[in-house]
């Protein structure tokens, strides 16, 4: 990701001033892994919730109608998160938004359900990844849980035009292993706008 020249908020803060929410290949209006990884964890109206590079993803609006009252919004992209806004409308008053790179943002709390669907996997670079995690792991509570969803080794090597890191399993875990311990992982085939499909794994862990 530290390509010379290369400027991520900039390339983000482009790609939603020049897309649809419907023309990128993560939309997702009803972010059914997402939901499914709150049902099994039982995650409890009052906890706290963040969702990481959650931009202008439809994954807030549902955390809102479930009735979830501490949800945290993550985005390097503020124009992402006007769109996300917008489209609220007054319900965006119930969301705390921030506009920061998730390699380099500083939590000013601590949360209970840390959730990342296809950010991590942008974190190329050793030092961007040992700072999420460490983040990750320093803020989330005793009892919380950290999913992360990521292209798996049968996904794209790329999107939006930028280089990602595939992951498996396997790797996720060991990447992990230091701060978490695992306790599911799934394979999820995404359908995207194009009628194509993106291999997925989404991962779950506890802290050790």
């Amino acid at each position: 990701m530290k390509m010379e020249g290369f400027d991520r908020k900039k390339h983000w803060d482009k790609v939603y001033e020049t897309k649809n929410v419907d023309e990128v290949s993560w939309y997702q209006p009803v972010p059914e892994t997402s939901l499914n990884f709150l049902k099994q964890f039982n995650v409890s109206l009052s906890a706290s919730i963040i969702d990481i590079g959650g931009g202008d993803s439809f994954l807030v609006d549902h955390l809102l109608d479930l009735g979830y009252r501490d949800v945290t919004v993550l985005d390097i992209s503020a124009n992402a998160i006007e769109r996300a806004k917008k489209r609220l409308g007054n319900k965006a008053d119930r969301v705390k938004w921030i506009v920061a790179d998730a390699a380099s943002f500083v939590p000013s709390q601590s949360y209970d359900f840390w959730h990342d669907r296809a950010a991590f996997h942008f974190l190329t670079e050793a030092d961007d990844i040992a700072n999420y995690l460490n983040t990750a792991q320093a803020s989330l509570t005793a009892n919380g849980v950290l999913v992360i969803g990521t292209f798996s080794e049968q996904g794209p090597n790329k999107c939006s035009g930028i280089n990602i890191k595939q992951y498996s399993e396997v790797s996720m875990t060991k990447h992990l292993s230091a701060y978490f311990e695992k306790i599911k992982c799934i394979e999820v085939e995404h359908q995207t706008p194009f009628d194509t499909v993106q291999s997925f794994v989404f991962c779950s862990f506890k802290k050790k």
